[in-house]
C-alpha cells in the first residue's frame, strides 16, 4: 500500500466503488432490453454447460481403455429431431423478441419532443426546436418521449447512450432517428461507440436528466431568442424562396403550407410521404424530387446550407400552416426597393406609415 502513488490508489478506490456490471436502467425500454440479455445469456449458459458435460462424460465413457476397438453407433431420429427442435424454437423466440423491441425503440410515440443531433469530429451539436443549442450535452425532461433526429457532417459516428440501451448511427447525407423516455433523474454518460477518427475517444458528452419543473427554467434560461422555426423562416427569406413558394395562383412552385406528412405525386408518378428526411434530399437535390405539374426550375442548395441550417428549415416548413407568412415576406421584399427609391431626399431611406 505504501508503494501506490495517492493519485492511482484515489482513482482504484473511485472506480472500485463506482463499479457496476451493467449501466443503471435510467430509461423505459432499458428493462426490456435487459431482459432479452438475460435470456439469451441463459439460454447461452445452459447450452454452454450441456455441451460441455457431454463432451467430457463422452471421453470418460468412451476413452480407449474402455473401447480399444470402434464401434459404429447408429443414431437416433428422435435423439437429433430434439436437438434441432429445441434450440430452433429458442431462437425463434429470441428472434421475435428482439424484432418487436427494435420496432418499439426506432418508431417514436407521436407526443414525443424533437431534438435534432449533428455528428463531427469531434462533438455533437444539439438543436432544441425552442432555439437552445448545446454542444456535447443533451438536457431532457423525466419520463417525457424525446426523439432526436441525427446526421453527421463528416464520417460515420454512432450516438450511444448505454444507461438508456440506446445507440443510433449518425450518418453522412441523410436522417436516421430514435427515441427514448427517461426515467430516473441524473447524468448520464453520452458516447460516440464507432470509430471515427484520431479524437474519436474525445468525442464523448453527458445527458441531463431533469424534473419537469427545473426543464422549463432550463429551456427559459438557454434559450436564443429566436426558435429553429425562426431562423428557418429568416433562412427561407434570404434564399428568396418565397418567390416561388408562396402559395398564391399562378405560383412557380408548390404551396408548402400543411405539406409536411401530406402524400405528394411526382413526375414520375411516384407517390412519397413529405417527411424530414424528405424535404432535406428536396432542398439539396429538387430535380430528383420534383412535384407533379410543376417545372425543374428550383437550383439545388448543395453547400450552400449547412446541416444546422436544414434543421431550421425543416423544422419551418413542418409548422407552416397557411401561405400568410410567406406572402407577407414577399410583399415586404417587393415593396421595400421601391419605396426606398420613392423616399425624399433627406429622409434617410425610411418611409413614414402614418
Amino acid at each position: 500500500m505504501d508503494h501506490i502513488s495517492p493519485v492511482i490508489w484515489q482513482f482504484l478506490v473511485k472506480w472500485l466503488t463506482n463499479f457496476a456490471v451493467i449501466p443503471p436502467e435510467a430509461s423505459k425500454v432499458a428493462p426490456q432490453v435487459d431482459a432479452l440479455l438475460l435470456f439469451m445469456t441463459l439460454v447461452s449458459l445452459v447450452g454452454l454447460t450441456l455441451v460441455i458435460l457431454l463432451v467430457v462424460t463422452f471421453s470418460i465413457l468412451y476413452r480407449r481403455e474402455r473401447n480399444p476397438v470402434a464401434t459404429q453407433i447408429e443414431g437416433s431420429t428422435l435423439l437429433e429431431a430434439t436437438w434441432t427442435i429445441i434450440p430452433l424454437g429458442l431462437f425463434l423466440v429470441m428472434f421475435v423478441w428482439g424484432s418487436v423491441l427494435y420496432f418499439r425503440i426506432y418508431t417514436p410515440p407521436p407526443n414525443a419532443m424533437q431534438v435534432y443531433v449533428v455528428g463531427k469530429q469531434w462533438m455533437w451539436k444539439a438543436e432544441h426546436p425552442g432555439g437552445q443549442h448545446e454542444i456535447n450535452s443533451l438536457h431532457v425532461p423525466v419520463n417525457q418521449p424525446v426523439d432526436l433526429t441525427l446526421i453527421s457532417q463528416d464520417v460515420f459516428h454512432s450516438f450511444s447512450m448505454p444507461a438508456f440501451r440506446v445507440k443510433r448511427e449518425a450518418i453522412p447525407g441523410r436522417y436516421t432517428t430514435v427515441w427514448f423516455e427517461a426515467t430516473q433523474e441524473g447524468t448520464y454518460h453520452l458516447f460516440c461507440s464507432q470509430y471515427c477518427g484520431t479524437a474519436h475517444s474525445a468525442m464523448i458528452g453527458q445527458i441531463v436528466v431533469m424534473s419537469q419543473d427545473d426543464y422549463k427554467k432550463w429551456l427559459a434560461s438557454s434559450t436564443s431568442g429566436v426558435s429553429l422555426a425562426q431562423n428557418g423562416e429568416r433562412l427561407f427569406a434570404s434564399l428568396s424562396c418565397t418567390a416561388c413558394h408562396n402559395g398564391t395562383p399562378g405560383a412557380r412552385g408548390p404551396s408548402l403550407a400543411g405539406v409536411y406528412g401530406s402524400t405528394l405525386t411526382l413526375t414520375n408518378g411516384q407517390k412519397v410521404t413529405v417527411d424530414d428526411e424528405y424535404l432535406r434530399q428536396a432542398i439539396l437535390n429538387p430535380s430528383a424530387h420534383i412535384t407533379q405539374g410543376y417545372a425543374p426550375i428550383m437550383p439545388t442548395y448543395e453547400g450552400q446550407v449547412s446541416e444546422e441550417g436544414l434543421f431550421s428549415l425543416v423544422e419551418y416548413i413542418k409548422n407552416l400552416d397557411t401561405n400568410y407568412r410567406i406572402q407577407q415576406t414577399t410583399t415586404t421584399t417587393e415593396l421595400a426597393p421601391a419605396a426606398t427609391a420613392a423616399a425624399p431626399a433627406g429622409s434617410n431611406g425610411k418611409v413614414s406609415h402614418e
